[in-house]
């Protein structure tokens, strides 16, 4: 793996600040965080909790491959990829996605590419515990 992207699965609680500090660089004026936390509300139900479930192996592979075309495709320096995994409680962080680039715009769009794929691709499954029952929110394989 390159020494500029850094892709972690935990069931341990996300840290907005190591995530942040493990893609600063002198050189990089654009920093661009995206945080995914669990909300109270879909559809018109209150959300209690969701649960994250994946196929660990691939989902890292998956997110290298993101990671990687990010480095590509935009002028950024370093990309990180946070992902939780197990129960995430109300407000509790789901995702990190930070990157640093030389300036904001690289930083933005490679962050909001780096989710957009995320959701499309990686095997992270969610289970949205709702006051009436639990589903899942997309296709399980």
């Amino acid at each position: 793996m390159n020494k500029h992207l850094h892709i972690h699965i935990s069931d341990h609680k996300l840290s907005i600040d190591e995530a942040y500090a493990s893609v600063l660089d002198e050189s990089c004026g654009g920093n661009c965080l995206f945080i995914g936390t669990a909300r109270n509300h879909n559809k018109g139900e209150r959300v209690t909790h969701l649960d994250f479930e994946t196929y660990e192996s691939m989902a890292i592979k998956e997110l290298e491959k993101i990671a990687q075309r990010c480095l590509e495709q935009f002028d950024i320096k370093k990309l990180r990829i946070d992902h939780r995994k197990g129960e995430v409680g109300l407000t509790d962080i789901a995702v990190i996605i930070a990157v640093s680039a030389t300036h904001r715009k690289a930083a933005f769009e490679a962050c909001e590419y780096a989710i957009d794929e995320l959701k499309k691709s990686v095997p992270i499954w969610k289970k949205e515990y709702l006051e009436s029952g639990a589903h899942w929110v997309s296709d399980r394989p």
